[in-house]
């Protein structure tokens, strides 16, 4: 056994331990707007309830380590005091990965990743039309514990109005555990599926992926590709070149029958082995063939 103490190794070491540890961790799929009322989505695994009269929610957008700077989030609900908390469910959790992309301020994260913008009743920002339940919430207290790259900002979310979709409920109108399929976070790239159990899905936080808007449509509005298939394909920085296509196609005896016979099911079905297998580019290469 190691023993450790935190003030004795760095912050990204010690955050790494923590995360680890603690899991798996529910998620925040938080959207609010800033002072221009632009939306802005973004998940947060420091989550939980914590009343429920008042029905209280808290989750904590951390300061970033790497330069002490704060999130979009925490800056908007400091100006608006609202925010509205959507539940992830495995279905959505590619397009929820996407969303944390640290797109430039005003950049819209649902357009970004694909996700439906549905008008709150009460609060101003938007809600996740996806997700299975959303709280739309006034902030009562922001906490900050402390100053520093790492340091955590309770937000105090009072639920003032919850959505929750018909299908998830049971026969006595409660929520089924089954039917919400719920994700989690565990420690680097790892999530934790309520019902099943862990799968990766790796962040996209070193470059920006191109988004779910810049697939063209008739790829975007396939009826063979899911949510988190466009979430996979949205999260390239760039699409391969048409040499690359090219030299690709040449290789493949199958998917030239496909460009011959016209089949776009088929080269849908192709593309979709390879995002099952987390091969993006050779799907896109797939998709973007004699195209």
């Amino acid at each position: 056994m190691i023993t450790i103490s935190p003030n004795e190794v760095a912050t990204p070491e010690l955050h790494g331990y923590l995360l680890g540890a603690v899991g798996p961790r529910p998620i925040a799929f938080a959207s609010t707007v800033d002072a221009e009322g632009r939306p802005n989505l973004s998940p947060f695994s420091f989550f939980n309830v914590f009343s429920a009269n008042p029905p209280v929610m808290i989750f904590s957008p951390a300061r970033r380590v790497r330069n002490n700077t704060t999130k979009h989030t925490l800056e908007n609900i400091l100006k608006t005091k609202e925010v509205v908390i959507n539940i992830v469910n495995y279905d959505m959790v590619q397009q929820m990965s996407l969303s944390s992309t640290e797109y430039p301020e005003g950049e819209n994260e649902f357009v970004k990743a694909g996700l439906t913008m549905l008008p709150s009743e009460i609060v101003k920002p938007f809600r996740v039309g996806e997700s299975p339940v959303q709280f739309e919430c006034r902030v009562t207290k922001v906490e900050a514990l402390g100053y520093e790259g790492g340091a955590g900002n309770l937000i105090f979310s009072e639920v003032v109005k919850i959505h929750i979709h018909k299908s998830i409920l049971d026969e006595n109108g409660s929520i089924d555990q089954h039917k919400i399929d719920q994700v989690a976070r565990m420690g680097g790239n790892w999530y934790s599926r309520a019902n099943k159990g862990m799968f990766e899905v790796p962040k996209p936080l070193s470059t920006l992926g191109i988004g779910i808007d810049a697939i063209p449509e008739r790829i975007r509005h396939s009826k063979l590709l899911t949510g988190n298939d466009l979430g996979k394909l949205g999260n390239v920085e760039e699409l391969p070149a048409t040499e690359e296509v090219a030299a690709f196609v040449e290789e493949k005896k199958e998917l030239k029958e496909i460009i011959r016979a016209g089949d776009e099911e088929r080269r849908f079905r192709m593309a979709q082995e390879y995002l099952n297998n987390n091969d993006m580019l050779s799907a896109w290469k797939v998709l973007l063939a004699n195209n």
